[in-house]
C-alpha cells in the first residue's frame, strides 16, 4: 500500500540555497609604474655602460691633453714607451746589420751612407725614416730619396741621383754641375773627365740650354774642348785644335744649323779653320786657317 509522505505543516517546504560568504576585500594593486619607481628606489643609481665608456674616454683625453699642456712630461712618456718598444724589437733581432743603397753611383754612395748616420746594430724599429730620409736628400748628389726598412735587419735607401751634366770652371776652379746648372759640391771634378767643360761667369746656369742643343751633333761635340760663356750673354765654341766657332746671343739652334749645312758641303771640320763667325744670322764667316811659314835653308841649318 502506498503511502503518501507526511509534510508538516501541510505542505511542502523547499530547502533553502546555501549562503555564500561575502568575498573577501581584494587588495588595492599598486600600479606598475609605481611598483617600478620602488624597485628604482631601493637599487642604486648608476649609468649606462655606453655612457660609462664614453666618460671614460673623455677623462682620459683631457688627462692626457692637461699632461702635455703643462710641460714635456707627455713628450718624455712616449718617449720612454718607443724607447721601451724598440729594445724589445731590438732584443728579438731587429737590428741594423745591412745598409743597400740603389740608385747610386759608386762616387756617390760613400756620402749617402754618411748623411745617414746609421751605425751597425742600432735598433732598426726605433729609426725615424722621414728624417733619415731628409738628411739624404741634403747630399748634393741626390735628387729625391726613399728608406725602407726590410725586417729583420736591412735599411733600404732608395734614390734618384742628379744628373751631372759638365764641369764648369770659374774663378780658377772647377765643380760638377747638373742637369740644371746646380753645383754638386761632394764631387770632385777631377774624376770626370769625360763630361763637358764650360767656362765663365753664367756658365752654369745657361749651360743646360746649349749643352743638350750641341750634344744632338756628336760630330761637333766630338772636337769640342770647351764652352766658353761671353760676357754671360753668348757662347763660345772652343775646339781641340784652338780653332774657335762664335754663336750670337740668341738662336744658338738656328746658328749650329747653318754649321752642319756649311760642314755638310765642304767638310769644314776636317779642313780645319781659325775662326767660324755665327754671329750674323745672314753671313757665315770663316777664317781659313794660316799656313805655317816655311823656314828658310839658313833657318834650317843654324
Amino acid at each position: 500500500m502506498r503511502m503518501a509522505g507526511a509534510v508538516r505543516g501541510g505542505s511542502r517546504r523547499q530547502a533553502k540555497p546555501p549562503v555564500k560568504a561575502p568575498p573577501r576585500p581584494a587588495r588595492a594593486a599598486a600600479p606598475k609604474a609605481a611598483r617600478q619607481s620602488a624597485r628604482d628606489a631601493r637599487q642604486p643609481q648608476g649609468l649606462s655602460p655606453k655612457v660609462a665608456l664614453a666618460g671614460a674616454v673623455l677623462v682620459l683625453a683631457l688627462a692626457l691633453g692637461a699632461t702635455l699642456a703643462s710641460g714635456h712630461r707627455g713628450e718624455r712618456l712616449a718617449a720612454n714607451i718607443g724607447a721601451a718598444i724598440d729594445s724589445r724589437f731590438a732584443a728579438a733581432g731587429f737590428r741594423v746589420r745591412h745598409i743597400e743603397v740603389q740608385g747610386a753611383s759608386a762616387l756617390a754612395k760613400a756620402d749617402i751612407a754618411r748623411a745617414a748616420g746609421i751605425y751597425d746594430n742600432q735598433p732598426l724599429m726605433g729609426l725615424d725614416l722621414d728624417a733619415l730620409r731628409r738628411h739624404v736628400e741634403q747630399v748634393g748628389w741626390v735628387k729625391e730619396a726613399r728608406i725602407v726598412r726590410l725586417l729583420p735587419d736591412t735599411l733600404m735607401v732608395v734614390v734618384v741621383e742628379r744628373r751631372q751634366l759638365a764641369v764648369w770652371q770659374h774663378s780658377g776652379r772647377q765643380y760638377v754641375i747638373d742637369e740644371h746648372g746646380r753645383v754638386i759640391p761632394e764631387a770632385d771634378a777631377r774624376r770626370f773627365t769625360t763630361l763637358p767643360l764650360v767656362v765663365g761667369e753664367g756658365g752654369a746656369e745657361h749651360a743646360p740650354e746649349i749643352l743638350p742643343v750641341i750634344a744632338q751633333r756628336p760630330r761637333l761635340m766630338s772636337q769640342m774642348d770647351a764652352l766658353v760663356r761671353v760676357d754671360d750673354r753668348r757662347w763660345d765654341l772652343r775646339m781641340k785644335d784652338g780653332s774657335l766657332i762664335q754663336l750670337p746671343a740668341s738662336g744658338e739652334e738656328s746658328a749650329l744649323m747653318q754649321l752642319e749645312h756649311l760642314d755638310q758641303r765642304s767638310r769644314i771640320l776636317e779642313l780645319g779653320f781659325d775662326r767660324i763667325d755665327l754671329r750674323n744670322p745672314d753671313v757665315v764667316a770663316v777664317r781659313p786657317r794660316q799656313a805655317p811659314p816655311l823656314s828658310s835653308p839658313a833657318a834650317a841649318g843654324a
